[in-house]
């Protein structure tokens, strides 16, 4: 892992007891975040087993310490274009809650880590209700940092609703 992953995954030890953090990503030209709460680590690239029958954003699942953890590529998602994957693309681990409360562990393909920002809540707007390839139920809100725009995700909504709804359902279609 680069010194820049390796200082971020630094940050998210020390500010896990704080909830208006936000560790950011590289989407495409976007950049991303979501709360640090939910991160559980930040892992390289690695080849994933495929499971038949997934949508094609699903590229797998990989063992994490005994765990079975699904890996979605957020740029296939999120209708992007795909790329070749490098040195800077990693998979964020990240937890859910499901509505009974039950934890999900889920890894997301990104194409790099940006950093860890210290948000208010006043900081976070609402965002526009527009139709496009990321649904609004799964943005929190925008918030600008510097010059920077970030759309902060709700990880419940999209690894609940956006990811693991689907699949379940392109899995039952047989």
């Amino acid at each position: 892992m680069d010194t820049n992953l390796n200082a971020v995954q630094e940050q998210i030890g020390q500010k896990k007891g704080h909830d208006d953090q936000v560790l950011s990503f590289i989407l495409g030209r976007e950049e991303y975040g979501v709360d640090i709460l939910t991160v559980q680590e930040i892992k390289g690239w690695e080849k994933t087993t495929a499971i038949p029958n997934t949508p094609g954003y699903v590229m797998g699942v990989i063992n994490l310490r005994g765990a079975v953890v699904p890996i979605i590529d957020l740029r296939v998602r999120f209708g992007l274009e795909n790329i070749t994957y490098n040195e800077s693309t990693v998979v964020i681990i990240l937890r859910a809650e499901d509505v009974s409360g039950s934890q999900k562990i889920i890894g997301l393909v990104v194409d790099g880590v940006s950093d860890v920002y210290t948000l208010n809540k006043s900081e976070i707007q609402s965002s526009p209700d527009m139709q496009g390839t990321i649904h609004t139920d799964y943005v929190n809100g925008l918030a600008t940092v510097g010059e920077k725009m970030i759309v902060v995700l709700n990880v419940n909504q999209l690894i609940n609703e956006g990811i693991l709804a689907r699949i379940r359902k392109s899995l039952n279609r047989e």
